[in-house]
């Protein structure tokens, strides 16, 4: 839950930074890979208590 947070945030952080070659569809592919990326992370890099 905290990946996907911080993924939104870091989405939301690229949008407003209004750089020109950030275009709607690369804004939407990064988005993608950025949710994937934080998807990853949270079920395979952290693991529980042990």
């Amino acid at each position: 839950m905290t990946a996907m947070a911080g993924a939104s945030g870091a989405r939301a952080w690229l949008q407003s930074r209004g750089w020109s070659f950030l275009t709607p569809e690369r804004l939407r592919r990064v988005t993608v890979a950025v949710f994937a990326v934080a998807t990853v992370v949270s079920t395979v890099g952290l693991t529980g208590s042990g």
